[in-house]
């Protein structure tokens, strides 16, 4: 892989400001990647379909992710990680749009179309941090730059159904789709400043899709790190995926009662990201900090097996506040950390490498669950089929900081 020279760093702003766009690109993006899932029921009534469709068009989107991650490394040194973010929320708009068609062969385009906006978001939103913020609060910065993605999700909860009971689920997705472009517009005044380290002379094509994977590849500690975003990623959507369903079905929770464990995990999660990267910066360090959450993630993985009808409700409670703090909240300190470990200016490629292997995670990983718990007749059987990777990730963290520290 060729590397282009970098221009110096200009004088930061302390990263206040690249924080605060990017954490706000991230909550907008996040919120239209998640508004049909939540209204989901309505749509797939309306359209006399059944209401997995939501599970398929995660998995699509993520596909698409998967492609526009690897992409973003040469977007963002060509055009600037700003132009490539208002780029993707543009895609996203414009996905959702399509989305609203209730045409099939056009939602399925609409949602692979989503994934190609929503990919590039998070290493270009590294490549800006990873060049503003001071190395003694990166853990701490990415994790509040991550919280975005947990908000999008309480934004598309709390807005997107009242929109819909006023307008129709149509209405209310295309006012999600407004709100990517003019969070697109908002950005444009910064554009100026953020990207005046472009390089025009950077060429695009599918040869350059392979440079962020060749980059993981080469690269020790960013091939260990790519392998367990796979596993934590699958670990995350498990979570979110299957707890209710777990809690209703096996453990006799109603659906309220099951949803209101699941918002806890979450809010724990939204949480956890910025503790984490405060312990992180605070001495412990990020590689100790995500082997510490990793086996935290195997107990909790365990516990949930371990779990029965007569378990007392605090106690459920306090377990999947645990597994939603650490399965849910790990992404900052790891971003921090791929920033960290990226050659000089190519973090956004080197983000882009490892996204890949998240959202590939994020793609098979719930499927692999369900066919685990399928062929043993219980959700049991996944979680503790989860417990088997994450505690290998763990060792392979663990190693890796002590191969940094000797």
């Amino acid at each position: 892989m060729t590397q282009t020279p970098q221009a110096p760093d200009r004088p930061s702003t302390g990263g206040w400001t690249e924080l605060l766009i990017t954490l706000a690109i991230q909550a907008i993006a996040s919120m239209a990647v998640l508004s049909p899932p939540v209204i989901a029921p309505v749509i797939a009534a309306a359209l006399g379909i059944s209401p997995v469709f939501a599970g398929i068009y995660i998995g699509v989107v993520y596909v698409g992710a998967t492609t526009g991650s690897l992409a973003a490394g040469a977007a963002v040194q060509r055009w600037g990680p700003v132009r490539v973010s208002q780029g993707g929320l543009v895609l996203g708009g414009l996905g959702l749009a399509m989305f609203c068609s209730g045409w099939f062969p056009v939602m399925a385009a609409g949602a692979l179309i989503m994934g190609f906006g929503y990919g590039p978001i998070t290493p270009a939103s590294s490549h800006l941090l990873a060049r503003s913020t001071p190395a003694h609060r990166m853990s701490l910065i990415f994790s509040i730059k991550q919280t975005g993605v947990p908000l999008g999700g309480i934004l598309a909860g709390t807005i997107v159904p009242g929109l819909m009971l006023a307008t129709g689920w149509r209405w209310g997705l295309a006012f999600v789709s407004l709100a990517c472009i003019a969070c697109a517009v908002l950005a444009q005044p910064l554009r100026a400043r953020l990207d005046a380290q472009r390089d025009a002379s950077t060429t695009l094509g599918l040869g350059k899709l392979a440079e962020p994977a060749r980059m993981v590849a080469g690269h020790a500690n960013l091939r260990a790190l790519a392998i367990c975003s796979f596993f934590l990623s699958a670990s995350q959507l498990c979570l979110m995926t299957y707890a209710v369903i777990y809690l209703h079905s096996e453990l006799g929770f109603g659906l309220v009662a099951a949803g209101f464990a699941l918002s806890v995990s979450q809010m724990a999660g939204v949480i956890g990201r910025v503790v984490w990267g405060h312990i992180a910066d605070s001495g412990l360090g990020a590689m100790r900090m995500l082997a510490l959450l990793t086996l935290i993630v195997v107990l909790c993985c365990v516990g949930m097996a371990l779990l029965s009808a007569t378990t007392p409700l605090p106690v459920v409670l306090i377990l999947l506040a645990a597994f939603g703090a650490t399965a849910i909240g790990w992404n900052g300190v790891f971003l921090a950390e791929v920033a960290r470990q990226a050659p000089t200016g190519f973090a956004s490629m080197a983000t882009g490498g490892v996204s890949a292997f998240t959202f590939f995670g994020v793609v098979v990983g719930p499927p692999i669950f369900a066919l685990l718990a399928s062929m043993a007749g219980t959700y049991r059987a996944g979680y503790l089929a989860m417990a088997l990777p994450m505690a290998w990730c763990c060792w392979r963290l663990w190693r890796n900081y002590r191969l940094q520290a000797s």
